[in-house]
């Protein structure tokens, strides 16, 4: 991390013109040939390189990717299996093997509550897609870790092909990672058979054994291991804000992108979601209670329970958190452990001890309980969606007075005045105007407190379009929606997609290349993207429209940064 930015090649990588590292042209080809792959896989497609590519476990072998050009990787082990003995225990060496293997079938994901994917306990592999010729080149490298409130999720979703951003110069990585009880489970017998006499963090451990695992091994693939940038969505950016504070990750990635959840520590709105750390003592209490209800007294009986036993973490609320709302975080959440995460936010910002890491960050329109003015009859039926780290949304007049007398106490008579509502309709549109403006102000304000310890650049975005597809009217531009557009992959191929989609995907995904690349989004016919300010309080608009936005205006601004003054940071 320690390089200096100019020291390092500006080149696409594909000498193709416009668009950062894809022209327009190119890149709107590239997006419609893997809507149709997606759809049905390409037998036309060629891989980048016919020879096996040598890892610290053995040969590899990949498979045609989606776009011609591009090679898969797919289900390469990082670590050895989580099963037995090595449950609740730190990631182990992956075992070698003597041939070949052939890399094209994706590895079994993490345990969880799904009814359609394979899983396992040996699941912690990764996926990779390259468009370089041999290991000689050094293209700028993409992990990406998902979402799923650290309850669910898997490297192999095909929101997350890395097919169109390889086509861009980028070698784009994927992984698993442990999830809900056997990633995050904390006990006194646990932390006592640790040499850091700590519990908790399985999880991120994976995380990071992953990031060494591309440290050791990606220049094979044709990827720079000092140009590694982590990404990812919902917990998945909050996994990466985490991996941005922790010591054991520094020196493993030189760049951060965190879609939606890049909170003000104190925000309330950070409290009920699944980045909101546990302390070790409470974890500590949360865990041996866990354990009994499912029967198990001792650290041996709990190893000896089937994985199927672990995979309740999605319905797990953790009561013991004041939100300010009826909103509860899940139970399962990584922890302040003093190792790999040795404090909270505010006191790591405080101290200046995050790593000094370039930072892409934002939210969108439609997420934290704002919704599409067309879902408000649709809410109002539905009902609050009461799951583990899920917002409350208000669409009737006595629920949004009653909710904000509940968030702002003494401030709320402010509140209701700056946000007006007379009848259900207007509620449910200040309730809209409220959240954008909590969410938009709250990443602003992490902004200065993170600047004040990292002296790369940051830049912040607010996404605005709604995609096509049934769920349009009722979810709008939702928590994720920014995904395939941001990997350029627009999947499913059934969805709808319109060409000012195509468009939007080539913007987004050529924005993303570049800072991968050079830590700055901007490139030939991109709209400008400016770097966050502290002092300059706007945001960078995408999707919908493209340019610079107030994130409130100055009477809201200066109420939001007065109430959050008033609350614990987290």
């Amino acid at each position: 991390m320690t390089e200096p930015e100019h020291d390092l090649p500006r080149r696409t990588g594909t000498g193709l013109p416009r668009r950062g590292f894809l022209g327009r042209t190119a890149g709107l080809a590239a997006g419609a040939v893997l809507l149709d792959a997606l759809a049905a896989p390409s037998s036309s497609a060629r891989p980048s390189g016919s020879s096996p590519v040598r890892t610290q476990s053995g040969l590899v072998s990949g498979v045609p990717a989606a776009v011609s050009g591009v090679t898969a990787f797919k289900g390469i082990p990082y670590a050895a299996t989580t099963a037995g003995r090595n449950r609740w225990r730190p990631p182990q060496p992956a075992p070698s093997w003597q041939g070949v293997r052939r890399a094209d079938t994706f590895g079994d994901a993490p345990p969880q509550a799904s009814t359609t994917l394979t899983m396992s306990e040996d699941c912690l592999n990764l996926n990779i897609w390259t468009g370089a010729t041999g290991g000689r080149e050094r293209r700028p490298v993409y992990v990406w870790l998902y979402g799923g409130g650290f309850s669910a999720g898997t490297g192999s979703d095909p929101s997350f092909d890395g097919s169109v951003l390889a086509s861009k110069g980028v070698v784009v990585v994927t992984i698993n990672y442990r999830l809900g009880a056997l990633g995050f489970l904390a006990t006194p017998e646990l932390s006592a058979e640790d040499r850091h006499g700590v519990s908790g963090n399985y999880g991120l451990l994976d995380q990071i054994a992953a990031l060494k695992w591309v440290r050791r091994n990606i220049a094979a693939f044709g990827g720079d291991p000092r140009r590694v940038t982590v990404g990812g969505q919902s917990a998945g950016a909050g996994s990466t804000g985490m991996l941005s504070m922790s010591p054991l990750a520094t020196g493993l990635f030189r760049r951060s992108v965190a879609e939606s959840q890049v909170r003000y520590p104190s925000d309330p709105e950070l409290r009920y979601l699944g980045v909101s750390l546990r302390r070790m003592d409470t974890a500590l209490e949360q865990g041996p209670a866990y354990a009994a209800s499912k029967g198990a007294n001792t650290l041996a009986e709990l190893r000896a329970l089937p994985w199927s036993k672990f995979t309740d973490g999605a319905s797990l609320k953790d009561e013991t958190v004041d939100t300010k709302s009826v909103a509860k975080p899940p139970l399962f959440r990584p922890v302040v452990d003093g190792w790999v995460l040795p404090a909270g936010y505010m006191a790591t910002y405080e101290a200046r001890a995050q790593n000094d890491v370039w930072y892409l960050a934002g939210n969108n329109l439609d997420e934290s309980g704002a919704v599409p003015e067309t879902a408000f009859d649709y809410w109002r039926s539905a009902g609050y969606p009461d799951r583990p780290g899920a917002p409350p949304v208000h669409v009737t007049l006595d629920d949004y007075v009653t909710a904000a007398r509940q968030k702002f106490d003494a401030m709320a008579d402010e509140f209701l005045a700056l946000y007006p509502a007379a009848n259900d309709d207007e509620a449910a549109l200040a309730s809209n105007d409220a959240i954008r403006d909590n969410s938009r102000v709250s990443t602003y304000l992490w902004g200065t407190e993170w600047t004040k310890g990292a002296g790369r650049p940051v830049y912040t975005y607010f996404w605005t379009h709604r995609p096509p597809g049934p769920d349009h009217d009722i979810r709008g531009a939702y928590h994720g929606s920014e995904i395939v557009y941001f990997f350029g992959n627009l999947y499913p191929g059934t969805q709808g997609w319109t060409d000012q989609d195509r468009e939007i995907a080539d913007t987004m995904s050529s924005y993303l290349a570049n800072y991968i690349s050079n830590g700055d989004p901007n490139g030939p016919g991109l709209p400008k993207w400016p770097a966050y300010r502290p002092g300059s309080p706007t945001v960078m608009q995408v999707g919908e429209h493209y340019g610079p936005m107030q994130v409130a205006s100055a009477e809201k601004l200066r109420f939001w940064t007065r109430y959050f003054a008033t609350q614990d940071a987290w």
